[in-house]
């Protein structure tokens, strides 16, 4: 393959204008991802690899892209190689796998971090905001003078847009994740409100969880999920919610070091109390 020169399209079709911040997305994504897949799976290519626009092309946005040091463009029989191709074409396919994986519900890279996630929304944001459009990623090489696609990723508005809402679900799963002080405690309601108040405000309910505090303390409710499933257990279930115990995994406020209240991230499990737990309750207000 002497003599080859690796390069990344980026190839981008909308019907309306982008927005500068979604566009410039577009191509820090890229260059994030390139990096890191680089200096995890090529570290021996790291001093070299780095991501350079060398054209933009009129008409539909399609950007040439080189993933290596500037003057490849003068000599790539020189900085060219086997490995510096196959680093691309890898990183094309590597990549082009992680955003698939959203396409689909429940589908989701479990490794990712949130800065992951937040490079796969700049990758899609801008065709997701588009009411057709599509984009493509290319690993090509020219040998000879010709042009080669090697891999490819190839994605439309409807499926950016799908991705974008399972992208932003795990990054909120993320985030009850890393905000909860305490996992798998058991919360029990000394005063209950049925109605739902805004998601993060104080809910003017009183819970105890004792592995915490002796205190009956505020409940916030952190998470959507979390409080459809508790309330309905206020609404519907035939069961005195007194003597119910909800799983759930806790953010700890506190003023002067001490507890003063509760921000529920998520709801593992409701159980049924044993009789000699009955508490005396407010109850509805």
């Amino acid at each position: 393959m002497g003599g080859a020169a690796a390069h990344i399209i980026l190839k981008i079709k909308t019907k309306n204008p982008i927005e500068l911040g979604d566009f410039v997305a577009e191509f820090t994504s890229v260059a994030s991802q390139y990096d890191k897949f680089i200096r995890e799976n090529h570290p021996d290519l790291g001093p070299e690899a780095r991501i350079y626009v060398k054209q933009i092309k009129k008409g539909s946005i399609i950007a040439e892209l080189l993933p290596f040091v500037p003057f490849a463009m003068f000599a790539p029989q020189i900085i060219s190689s086997i490995e510096q191709v196959n680093a691309v074409n890898d990183f094309v396919r590597n990549y082009g796998s992680k955003l698939k994986a959203y396409f689909k519900k429940g589908g989701e890279v479990p490794e990712a971090s949130r800065s992951d996630l937040k490079d796969f929304m700049g990758s899609l944001v801008a065709i997701a905001n588009d009411p057709d459009g599509s984009a493509s990623l290319e690993a090509l090489v020219f040998e000879d003078g010709k042009r080669k696609v090697k891999a490819a990723v190839k994605f439309t508005s409807r499926e950016a847009s799908r991705a974008v809402e399972h992208i932003e679900e795990h990054r909120k799963r993320l985030e009850r994740k890393d905000s909860s002080d305490f996992q798998r405690e058991l919360m029990v309601f000394r005063q209950a409100n049925v109605r739902s108040p805004q998601v993060g405000k104080r809910t003017g309910e009183l819970v105890m969880v004792e592995a915490i505090s002796d205190r009956e303390l505020p409940l916030i409710y952190a998470s959507d999920l979390a409080e459809q499933r508790i309330k309905h257990e206020m609404r519907d279930a035939d069961d005195n919610l007194f003597k119910k115990g909800f799983i759930v995994d806790i953010n700890v406020q506190t003023k002067g070091g001490r507890p003063v209240g509760y921000r529920v991230t998520n709801l593992h499990q409701v159980i049924d109390l044993p009789d000699d737990d009955e508490h005396e309750a407010i109850g509805d207000r």
